[in-house]
């Protein structure tokens, strides 16, 4: 019983996944629809021109070879010959024109697929990235649209042709010789039945493939960008049984599908081959008791060639649209996700962002039975600078990332400047609230096209400035290059120092009411510490400031010091203030001190 109420299910999902790789894939086409109508068109001329072949050496064989032999001339051959090879001609013609229209709308559909899931991966939201791992996008990119690339170049011009040369093919047979073709078409059941049985296996096998496929792009992704870990732990060999594991499953699917292809096609082949057998016996039975001619049976056995044909190309055709429904499902599954944080119907205007700040009974939790800020009454008023210490896991972080509306509050809401964040769109979020963490990535590029990422349109002189500002000036003007000088991939020709000081060269750029540092000055020697410590006070002059450091000379520039344990404020006040009040802050001062003396 419960086996049953499992099979419904996984029948139920299938057909749920059916129904939105359907709507992906007709949203594709829609704009293609006279494109479309044109292909089919083309496509049935062609067609046409085939299945008039057959019958063509019928009319030559009855009609054409008899006045030859009685010596009255060859004019009906000729003209007969004639006709087949215009026939040849047009299906020629019809076959290239098809193949360039294919193509370029394939190429087409293709080219807004991927710019589909690119942009839907950029404004998903943090947390979907958080478990949606790097290899999986790759693996939506590269091997699922391939899939579907593979389907609009041949898959809909092998089911065109398969469902015209099969209805048109049987049309003819029975026109021909109702008798012979009665014959003829006695195997079409079976063939049916077996075509359904290797639909069904193939859907199967073919989501499996996809599904392992992306798991060994997704181990192979991460042991490469995680390659120095892998290699100072020694990890190589456990990565490496890891992978010959996920892999022995990508050939296992892969076998499986050779397996039913294996089983289908010899099939399809046998009971062609007995169906031509058995009509040429019964066929020449009839053309020796003068029932058929022999051109009728000659007919015959090509359009039985034609029939066949379609049907043992339709597995290839089967493998094709099975391997591209699995990439869509996967990809219409990414298309339909929703951003947690989702955009507002109506944005509230807020033309220029003086940096207040209030969380009002904000509540927040990443899993349910885990709550991270339990309840959260807090204001920052604009232009102050507030610093955030505690221990680990006490909801400093998490603070910062609602600010930056990387999450929505479980309960509450948090303002900005009187506005919540929820009613804000993301360009005016982005433009007021900038955030510099620990690891900022630096892209491939120049020096100053990573400061100027903070405002695309900052000219050469306004990157310069930017650069003095925060004191990275100078280790840039000694590169290479300069400004100019490529920064290698993910920042890798610079020092941990040097990329941290870009990053704020790129903050102060972009000018925001409201800077976030997380921890942005952990990664920084005591030299450039004490150089990013002068440019601060600089930086976070009449601008609203988070700062979460552990790092007290860090703190000590801030207007205000909030201590947090376990998502809850447990001491609020100056610097000073804290410190002359020995709690938690104060130990922690004074443990900061006694490490540098």
């Amino acid at each position: 019983m419960a086996s049953e109420d499992q099979d419904q299910l996984d029948e139920r999902v299938s057909v749920l996944l059916r129904e939105r790789s359907r709507r992906l894939l007709g949203d594709l086409l829609t704009p293609y629809r006279k494109a479309i109508a044109a292909l089919t068109a083309i496509i049935v001329v062609s067609n046409l021109a085939a299945l008039s072949i057959p019958y063509l050496v019928k009319v030559g064989i009855d009609e054409g070879i008899p006045p030859m032999l009685k010596g009255t001339g060859a004019g009906t051959l000729l003209t007969v010959v004639g006709v087949l090879v215009a026939a040849a001609v047009t299906q020629a013609l019809t076959r290239q024109a098809f193949l360039k229209l294919a193509g370029r709308i394939g190429q087409d559909i293709l080219l807004e697929l991927r710019r589909r899931v690119f942009d839907h991966f950029q404004r998903l939201s943090l947390s979907f990235h958080e478990k949606y791992t790097s290899g999986r996008v790759i693996s939506r990119l590269t091997s699922d649209v391939e899939a579907i690339a593979e389907l609009l170049q041949s898959g809909f011009d092998g089911l065109v042709t398969a469902v015209l040369t099969l209805f048109g093919t049987a049309v003819l047979l029975l026109v021909l010789d109702l008798e012979l073709g009665l014959v003829a078409l006695v195997p079409l059941p079976v063939l049916l039945l077996v075509t359904r049985w290797f639909r069904r296996r193939s859907a199967i096998v073919y989501r499996r493939t996809r599904e392992t496929v992306a798991l060994v792009i997704v181990h192979f992704v991460e042991s490469m960008t995680g390659i120095r870990a892998v290699q100072a732990f020694q990890r190589q060999e456990r990565n490496q049984e890891i992978f010959a594991q996920l892999n022995d499953d990508y050939r296992a699917a892969n076998a499986d599908s050779m397996r039913l292809v294996a089983a289908f096609m010899p099939g399809i082949k046998l009971i062609g081959n007995v169906t031509v057998a058995g009509v040429l016996v019964y066929g020449g039975w009839l053309a020796v008791n003068e029932e058929v001619t022999v051109g009728v049976l000659a007919a015959f056995l090509l359009y039985l060639r034609q029939f066949y044909e379609p049907m043992q190309e339709i597995s290839q055709f089967y493998n094709t649209l099975q391997s591209a429904g699995a990439a869509l499902e996967k990809l219409s599954g990414v298309l339909e996700e929703e951003p947690a944080v989702p955009e507002p119907r109506k944005p509230a205007e807020l033309a220029r962002s003086r940096g207040g700040v209030r969380f009002e009974g904000v509540s927040f939790a990443y899993t349910a039975d885990r709550p991270v800020l339990p309840h959260l009454d807090l204001t920052i008023p604009a232009g102050q600078s507030v610093a955030l210490v505690g221990t680990t896991g006490a909801g400093k972080t998490t603070l910062a990332k609602l600010i930056s509306r990387f999450y929505d509050p479980t309960a509450g809401r948090v303002l900005l400047d009187g506005v919540a964040l929820t009613d804000l769109d993301e360009a005016t979020l982005r433009r007021a609230v900038v955030m510099v963490t620990q690891e900022n990535f630096l892209f491939s590029g120049t020096v100053a096209e990573n400061i100027r990422f903070g405002r695309p349109g900052a000219s050469d002189r306004e990157v310069r400035e930017a650069a003095m500002a925060i004191g990275a000036h100078e280790f840039v003007s000694a590169l290479p290059d300069g400004y100019d000088t490529e920064v290698g991939k993910r920042g890798g020709r610079m020092s941990a120092g040097q990329r941290q000081l870009v990053a704020f060269a790129r903050a102060f750029l972009a000018d925001p009411a409201v800077l976030i540092l997380d921890e942005a000055t952990s990664s920084l020697d005591v030299p450039s510490e004490r150089l990013v410590q002068r440019a601060l006070r600089t930086i976070l002059a009449d601008r609203t400031a988070l700062i979460i450091a552990h790092r007290l000379s860090t703190v000590e520039i801030a207007d205000r010091v909030l201590v947090m344990e376990r998502g809850e404020v447990v001491e609020d006040g100056s610097p000073g203030e804290l410190v002359a009040a020995a709690g938690r802050f104060a130990a922690l001062h004074r443990a900061w001190v006694e490490s540098l003396s």
